[in-house]
């Protein structure tokens, strides 16, 4: 594949035009960032503002993408990836627009609904790549378009201090931030002209059912149940960071009013989950062996994203920031330092999709890569201003490496579980790695960085060792294609015992 990498013909076309897709997306989600410190001096907000103003920017993503992952199983990737895009323009101006700290929480927690398209993708790849290949074509897709967050960091600042004239003199940042979601906006219609959701003469297979994820024993039912609540759990977590001191955006009984419309999201959730599994619950429904799949599996793969993803999102948004303070530079220069992180993406990714692919076993591809993360970040525990800049640079891109390339490990299994559920399963798993950038964010809030790389690097041995003892080989994970995987009658993960 790696050969043909740079041809744009055929599926290789497909790939660059939805990795791009992807691109933008995170420029969008991550355009915050840069000009953290330069938007609380002139909007006047306290650093706490500043730090939740992260956590919302990932808070709504969690459950976009389960929606997403449903409307993109039903609907198709063009449709779903397209109208994205064009949405992404409305919370990028709505952040360039804002003139307070409440306008900036709607529009960050709107930018959220962005970060989803992530999951679009998975499944446009999966439809035009081979088993054997899933795990480079993941990652390079997740690698080159996680690539935006370091177009975000390193190149915004740039177009906003070059603009600065347009606005007296001051960091232009209203408009680098509403450029974002122009670009976006034109690419989406260019997007939807362009590509199609399959290969020609394959049929898009889409669940039988709708609203909830068909799960093929009661264990995996329950298991689906515990895992929503999770990310229920994340979303309270949010709603109780807006109502504490020196945020004031929610009042205490707006916080309890907020607790229970999640609760009554959990219980709607359990109540469309037992409907679309109603029959295998009362006992009416089993499956063939060929259909089923263990949910717990796709449980601990939401663990490991939660420690590779999350981990991600967590680094990048508080990163700039960090630089800034730790070593005491400009914003423009830390930013670009920061910056380092996600530019990584563009190698590290694709090569733990690649090494999953290459080194015949991809459960110990991930136990290995989730020890890299846990080592990465307990060394990134004791940066502080006494350390030479360029060592804390390398120790980041270290961890940053692990993390990324954890990410591709991670897809290059997810897409392989169910073919026809691969947006709902994907949505889980992508939700899980938001769960993990709001809980790791929440900590920073009320702690500060070594505490938060400490927990971060605690979190992935932990994940190692559960990778290690749990995590079990996928069958068929280096077919050729699917008919050899048709003809072995398994087209999923491991089967139920």
């Amino acid at each position: 594949m790696l050969k043909n990498l740079f041809s744009f013909s055929d599926r290789y076309r497909i790939l660059h035009q939805t990795w791009f897709a992807f691109f933008l997306t995170f420029v969008c989600w991550f355009n915050f960032a840069p000009f953290a410190t330069t938007i609380g001096k002139q909007l006047d907000l306290a650093p706490e503002q500043i730090k939740t103003l992260g956590i919302c920017n990932l808070a709504l993503t969690i459950p976009a993408r389960l929606i997403i992952g449903m409307l993109l199983d039903r609907f198709g990737p063009r449709i779903t990836y397209s109208m994205l895009l064009i949405f992404a323009a409305v919370p990028c101006l709505a952040t360039a627009l804002a003139q307070d700290f409440h306008q900036l929480v709607i529009s960050r927690l709107l930018m959220g609904i962005v970060g989803s398209g992530f999951v679009v993708g998975i499944r446009m790849v999966a439809e035009w790549f081979q088993p054997k290949e899933m795990g480079i074509a993941q990652g390079i897709y997740g690698g080159w378009g996680n690539f935006g967050a370091f177009g975000a960091e390193f190149a915004l600042p740039i177009i906003a201090v070059s603009t600065s004239f347009l606005a007296g003199g001051a960091s232009n940042w209203r408009l680098a931030i509403a450029f974002t979601g122009i670009i976006a906006a034109i690419y989406g219609i260019i997007y939807y002209n362009s590509v199609q959701d399959t290969p020609t003469g394959k049929v898009y297979k889409k669940p039988k059912k709708n609203g909830a994820l068909e799960v093929t024993s009661i264990k995996s039912f329950w298991a689906m149940i515990a895992s929503n609540f999770g990310l229920i759990f994340a979303l309270g977590l949010l709603a109780w960071r807006l109502e504490q001191k020196n945020i004031h955006f929610l009042t205490l009984s707006q916080m309890y009013l907020a607790w229970f419309f999640l609760a009554g999201l959990f219980f709607y959730q359990s109540y469309k989950a037992w409907q679309v599994n109603r029959e295998l619950l009362i006992g009416k429904k089993t499956y063939p062996p060929a259909e089923r799949f263990q949910f717990g599996q796709v449980a601990l793969l939401e663990f490991t994203y939660v420690t590779n993803f999350g981990s991600e999102l967590a680094a990048v948004s508080m990163l700039p920031a960090f630089f800034e303070k730790t070593f005491a530079l400009e914003h423009v220069v830390a930013g670009m330092i920061a910056a380092t992180y996600p530019f990584l993406n563009l190698v590290s990714r694709p090569s733990g999709g690649l090494i999953s692919d290459k080194f015949g076993s991809r459960k110990w591809t991930m136990t290995i890569i989730s020890a890299g993360i846990g080592i990465g970040y307990l060394m990134a525990h004791f940066i502080n201003g006494n350390w030479p800049i360029p060592l804390a640079i390398a120790v980041t891109m270290f961890a940053a490496y692990f993390a990324q390339a954890g990410c591709g490990a991670t897809y290059s299994i997810v897409p392989l579980i169910k073919k026809e559920a691969t947006g709902q399963i994907a949505g889980n798993v992508g939700a899980y790695g938001n769960f993990g950038g709001v809980v790791y964010l929440t900590i920073f809030s009320l702690t500060d960085a070594p505490t938060l790389f400490n927990t971060m690097g605690l979190a992935a041995i932990i994940c190692a060792f559960m990778c290690a003892f749990f995590l079990k080989e996928p069958k068929n994970s280096f077919a050729t294609d699917e008919s050899e995987i048709s003809a072995n009658q398994n087209n999923i993960l491991l089967t139920e015992e």
